[in-house]
């Protein structure tokens, strides 16, 4: 699988460098009309209630371009280059929109931030969208997975037999930064002015289904491959017997191969990640993969394989 390339690391950090050049040269521009403290921080009426000076502005909404930036960088995949984009896109215009809703105000508690701003911001987003899907053609195509061995791993089972396999694994770092995320959430969409309480917002994006998958157990039987959460039923991921093509061992690398942990989308697979190293991969009859990392995976795979043989897929 490729690791991306510079060329695509290039073209993922391009958009949040266009985006803060442009916000600190408005900021720039127009310094001599903004009151201090601006106006950082707004209700659901969008009349301000949090208020910051230019320079903590200045320093806070470089450093969430940045960290925007560093993240997709470090992460992107040829297929979410578009996000990159569109990320870059809306957080860019909401800080210059918020600059212009300051602009010659006698009073920062006068301030108002309408919500229209968050239309006119996601209206940008989804041009800088269409313009990192057009970029995409720059990047090579990744490369296909490797491909499940037709002969993988088996388990004897005699015709009478039946068998079943389990095993709980789970990611210590993920299950610390998801719970951080969520208790740090609320205190930063309460406190933190805007934008930087877009970063609580973020944390409740990470936090939960990162606490949820966050120590999961996967268990091959009749019914087929099931992944869930270790503490619950639900979200639950299952590749039911006439699904399973064939199944095999793989390590595999958390960054290089998905772009991260967690439940991970890319192209022709899927997979529930929290570390690096050993997997369960299975083929599905329609061609995509599913992959968990999970110790022992030989015996699920042998196991998977089995079953769905004595299914009459494999």
């Amino acid at each position: 699988m490729n690791r991306a390339t510079p060329r695509l690391r290039a073209l993922a950090a391009l958009p949040f460098v266009l985006a803060l050049a442009a916000h600190l040269l408005v900021l720039a521009l127009f310094h001599d009309r903004l009151p201090d403290p601006l106006a950082t921080h707004f209700d659901g009426g969008g009349r301000a209630n949090g208020f910051t000076s230019p320079t903590a502005f200045t320093v806070i909404s470089t450093a969430l371009l940045l960290t925007l930036g560093a993240g997709w960088t470090l992460l992107v995949r040829r297929s979410a280059l578009w996000g990159a984009w569109a990320t870059a896109g809306f957080a860019g215009a909401l800080l210059v929109l918020l600059v212009r809703d300051n602009l010659d105000a006698a009073d920062p508690a006068g301030v108002s931030s309408p919500l229209v701003n968050l239309t006119v911001a996601a209206a940008v987003g989804g041009l800088l969208a269409a313009a990192g899907l057009a970029l995409t053609r720059l990047v090579p195509p990744e490369d296909a997975a490797p491909a499940v061995d037709p002969d993988g791993p088996r388990l004897p089972l005699g015709a009478s037999e039946v068998a079943g396999w389990t095993r709980a694994t789970g990611s210590r770092p993920l299950t610390v930064l998801a719970a951080l995320a969520l208790v740090a959430a609320p205190a930063v969409l309460l406190l933190a002015p805007w934008p930087g309480a877009l970063l609580g917002l973020l944390g409740l994006v990470i936090g939960v289904p990162g606490l949820a998958l966050a120590r999961i157990r996967v268990t091959v039987d009749r019914r087929g491959l099931t992944v869930r959460p270790a503490l619950g039923s639900r979200p639950r991921i299952r590749v039911p017997l006439d699904e399973v093509a064939g199944a095999d061992v793989r390590d595999v690398s958390a960054v290089a191969d998905f772009g991260g942990w967690g439940y991970r989308v890319r192209a022709h697979r899927t997979g529930v990640v929290l570390r690096s190293g050993e997997a369960l991969v299975v083929r599905r009859s329609g061609g995509r993969e599913f992959a968990v990392t999970v110790p022992d995976a030989r015996t699920g795979a042998a196991l998977l394989n089995t079953l769905a043989a004595r299914h009459g897929k494999v």
